[in-house]
């Protein structure tokens, strides 16, 4: 028998070598001068690594192992199997430009200083002289880009562009002598994602048979497999979203109602939401509200002794360009295995130069003052920032937690979050009506993902949807639909996670304080919230 922890180890450093994206956001600098090799060879040898680990791990006698590592298996058989699975069967490669874009690579080098200029310029040198040969692999293996991923990605191409011409200097006045050796890479990179960006722009003309963006069900509900590691069937997810849609529709006419004095009605939720919409911010002003969002989320945490606080640095900054077009906000935060103090970045997109007043319009009445202090919670505190500082904090035997992050506990327990404050009195009845929207919205999430990809939801349908049972402005509902058909299963994380934490948090034993339940909650890392229940303490 296989002896795990060493094969555990083993294969985690096989993956972090096979994906240098999977390495950077993990903390690990190892292969900073890299970026993903998608070419035919290197897919081969990426595909052969995981089926020898795959078939190592099936050798494990996982009933032997303690309870930490027995759940460290499953989390890594799952994780090779999904990997393998993406690279032979989903293929992304071969229809989705955005996996090409070296923008966050680049940019983690740029923004965080973790080691001093002249080893991340080093770095990155590496980096932005393999920009042209992605590139060039991506023109050889791209085919059939649907219309929306080649529009969206041209964009964040040309965002990439701007990064590297206006932020490189900036690094380089740290480190001047190693001017000579990275600017001409900086330019030939620079100039190879503008020259992309072109293609993608001219493939409109170019490409008359377009992939369809919708996955199509079989696919569909094999990545949602992988992408939940849950026993929930899609089926299960539809079933279960609809009907939390019902609950959550009539306690937010509820709360409505008790806002205006009107009847627990459609129409009285709309006078509400339009009542709270009317004081939002604008371009100018929504980073620095986030930042006294943050300021407010953090005193009510510790004031009613909800979590333990940590003293990580978070900065709340506009969202760098290269990002834009699929989220309107991300926590960004330093990897798991970070051990410089570097912080984490809590990013918000402003509207696009290009919007109509109307459509700007729209997007702040969705991201309105008390929207955003949701929106804070559930990015920041206590949500994402939090929750996955208390993950770094976590010790196990292996590495595999650290690198193996589950998308259903880190979404769930920021919806949960959003919840928890809510139910303590944050924000009063604006931000609970808030919360319920966006309860709303994350079952939505959940029925449009599958509904998009297995049922040839049109937009009008989804639009409907949103706009109508979601409450949704048009604009919001309208950047949703683009995110759906950019995205397959993570919109269905929200829902499931959330679904997954919250059944956790209401198992806290008699007696227990909520802080200390929350924070053994927190205290294993962000495993898939089926394995909670066996880490936690009876």
């Amino acid at each position: 028998m296989a002896s795990f922890v060493p094969l555990a180890e083993r294969i985690i450093d096989a993956l972090l070598a096979s994906d240098p994206a999977l390495a950077s956001s993990a903390g690990d600098h190892r292969h900073d001068d890299r970026l993903p090799d998608l070419s035919v060879d290197g897919v081969a040898a990426t595909a052969t690594m995981l089926l020898d680990a795959t078939n190592a791990l099936a050798e494990v006698d996982a009933d032997v192992l303690s309870t930490q590592e027995r759940v460290d298996h499953a989390i890594l058989s799952a994780m090779v199997d999904r990997r393998l699975f993406e690279l032979t069967e989903v293929r992304a490669r071969e229809w989705n430009p955005l996996v090409y874009n070296p923008g966050p690579l680049l940019h983690g080098l740029i923004a965080r200083p973790f080691a001093p200029a002249a080893q991340r310029l080093t770095s990155l040198a590496g980096r932005l002289g393999a920009v042209p040969d992605v590139l060039a692999t991506a023109r050889e293996t791209l085919r059939g880009v649907p219309a929306i991923h080649a529009e969206t990605a041209a964009g964040q191409f040309a965002g990439t562009a701007a990064l590297v011409r206006e932020q490189v200097p900036g690094l380089l006045a740290e480190e001047p002598g190693l001017r000579d050796q990275v600017e001409p890479l900086a330019a030939e990179a620079a100039y190879a994602l503008d020259e992309f960006a072109g293609w993608l722009r001219d493939s409109r003309e170019r490409d008359v048979d377009r992939r369809d963006p919708q996955l199509g069900r079989r696919l569909w509900e094999a990545q949602l497999w992988h992408t939940l590691d849950t026993e929930l069937t899609a089926a299960d997810v539809l079933d279960r979203a609809w009907a939390n849609l019902e609950r959550v529709t009539g306690e937010i006419r509820a709360a409505a109602a008790e806002l205006t004095g009107g009847p627990a009605t459609d129409d009285t939720v709309r006078t509400a939401l339009a009542r709270l919409a009317a004081e939002h911010p604008d371009d100018s002003s929504i980073v620095s509200l986030a930042q006294t969002a943050m300021r407010e989320t953090s005193e009510f945490v510790a004031a009613h002794d909800l979590v333990s606080m940590v003293d990580d640095r978070c900065v709340i900054q506009e969202m760098p360009e290269f990002a834009r077009g699929v989220a309107v906000a991300y926590c960004d935060p330093p990897g798991v295995l970070e051990r410089a103090d570097v912080p984490t970045f809590y990013c918000i997109a402003p509207t696009p130069t290009d919007w109509p007043a109307e459509r700007v319009e729209s997007f702040y009445r969705e991201y309105n003052d008390h929207m955003v202090r949701n929106l804070t919670v559930h990015e920041a505190m206590p949500g994402h920032f939090l929750q996955l500082a208390h993950a770094r904090r976590f010790l196990g035997t292996t590495r595999v937690r650290p690198v193996g992050r589950s998308g259903p506990f880190v979404e769930g327990w920021a919806v949960y979050a959003e919840e928890m404050m809510v139910d303590a009195g944050f924000g009063g009845l604006p931000v609970r009506l808030q919360q319920l929207k966006m309860q709303l919205r994350m079952t939505i999430n959940a029925i449009l993902d599958q509904l998009t990809h297995c049922a040839e939801l049109s937009q009008a349908e989804a639009m409907a949807l949103m706009t109508g049972r979601g409450f949704q402005e048009e604009g919001e509902a309208a950047g949703k639909w683009r995110r759906a058909l950019l995205t397959f299963t993570q919109l269905s994380t929200y829902f499931v996670g959330y679904a997954e934490v919250a059944q956790v948090a209401a198992a806290r034993p008699t007696g227990v304080p909520a802080r200390q339940w929350h924070d053994a909650m927190l205290a294993h890392g962000s495993p898939p919230p089926r394995h909670l229940p066996a880490l936690l303490p009876v």
